[in-house]
């Protein structure tokens, strides 16, 4: 059996069964979250309270916006492929969800 091409291959070394999935949804509402910034000395932390787990630091404020960015962007890429490849064996259904 041969192993998925080599574009399907995710950041975290996970192949997606259902070929490479965009970094940015196409034609979709832009989903906002909430980022919440503390400073510790002469660090801003960050983190978005709907997604646990997102979380990062920087010395200024737009450098932890930044990174936060780019947290919740590599966790819900990460997450999209766990589920994807997890269900790869099963029928699934996948539609979108609007809340």
């Amino acid at each position: 059996m041969r192993g998925p091409p080599a574009e399907a291959q995710g950041r975290a070394g996970l192949s997606d069964p259902d070929g490479p999935l965009p970094l940015v949804p196409e034609a979709r509402t832009v989903p906002k979250y909430t980022a919440v910034f503390q400073r510790h000395g002469t660090w801003w932390m960050g983190s978005v309270e709907e997604l646990p787990g997102a979380n990062t630091q920087g010395r200024s404020l737009d450098e932890v916006r930044e990174n936060l960015k780019e947290a919740v962007s590599l966790i819900l890429e990460a997450n999209r492929l766990l589920s994807r490849t997890e269900a790869a064996d099963r029928e699934v259904i996948r539609e979108e969800l609007t809340v």
